[in-house]
């Protein structure tokens, strides 16, 4: 069995400067030189201990992914050959090496800012812990060897496309609980799954009401009225879809099909006892349903 092909790629700054020669005169490079010593020591200032050699160098790693980062989104096309590494040394001389850093990292504070989990709670909107996540995430995606193989904006493409995937939950999710039927909730902790599992229960009994919290008593009502009445769950849905905006329509379809055979649904329609029943609803919707007291 013949061993795997490993590519070296180098975090594009590195290879941009490899160019520099034959696209930027001797003042250009210099000129160059002293914007990335600068950005090097803001970076050991804000991130690392800048008054040990170890947070130095720690910072000049995070400098190369930062500005590598920066290189590969400003660069649009997806090119890892010279022609590309060309191209990023021209950018580093037309717009400055600055420019270029303050655009990875403002990649980076924009992924900071997207949730990570459809969990939502007060603490993610902590300045401090969102300063903290941040500096963890840039260190993560933007600590770059120049001597050794960086996946970094990879990484960040793969994390950005699943916190955006996240977001849409989240957004679907703070949408119907804005239009639940009783009034907005206003918990600042978000299930969001939870929320559009029981829009999705609550939708097979038709109507097209939007459920977004729920207690025992009134889930009770609603598996009597769903057994008495014995409504089409798909009519059921299509309703509710009808008056949930466009934009969130994907996640709430998608979530039909998820639930669709679902053993909460099947058993709603069938004669599984209303405690077992919540028990159930509680594995979907958790923190979603309101503690109810005698």
């Amino acid at each position: 069995m013949l061993p795997a092909i490993v590519i070296e790629k180098l975090p594009r700054l590195i290879r941009a400067i490899r160019h520099l020669a034959e696209t930027a005169t001797p003042d250009e490079a210099m000129g160059l030189a002293d914007e990335l010593a600068g950005i090097t020591a803001m970076v050991a200032e804000k991130f690392t201990n800048d008054r040990t050699a170890e947070g130095i160098q720690r910072a000049q790693l995070l400098t190369v992914g930062g500005m590598s980062l920066g290189l590969e989104y400003l660069l649009e096309e997806e090119t890892d050959d010279e022609v590309g590494d060309k191209a990023a040394a021209g950018i580093l001389i037309s717009e400055g090496a600055e420019l270029v850093f303050q655009q990875g990292f403002r990649l980076i504070r924009e992924l900071a800012a997207l949730p990570e989990d459809s969990l939502v709670g007060e603490y993610d909107t902590d300045p401090v812990y969102a300063q903290r996540r941040l500096k963890e995430l840039f260190v993560d995606i933007c600590t770059a060897d120049p001597g050794e193989t960086w996946s970094g904006y990879e990484r960040y493409q793969g994390q950005l496309k699943q916190r955006q995937g996240v977001q849409a939950i989240v957004r679907a999710a703070q949408w119907l609980r804005r239009h639940h039927y009783e009034g907005p909730v206003k918990d600042p902790d978000l299930n969001a799954e939870g929320v559009i599992a029981l829009a999705i229960v609550f939708g097979i009994e038709g109507g097209g009401r939007i459920v977004a919290r729920t207690g025992q008593k009134e889930f009770e009502r609603f598996v009597k009225a769903v057994r008495k009445n014995k409504p089409d769950f798909d009519t059921g849905w299509v309703q509710l879809l009808e008056n949930i905006p466009a934009p969130h329509h994907a996640i709430i379809a998608e979530r039909i099909a998820l639930y669709r055979n679902s053993d909460i649904i099947r058993d709603i329609g069938g004669s599984t006892p209303l405690k077992q029943l919540f028990v159930e609803l509680e594995n979907f919707a958790g923190s979603e349903i309101d503690a109810e007291y005698p």
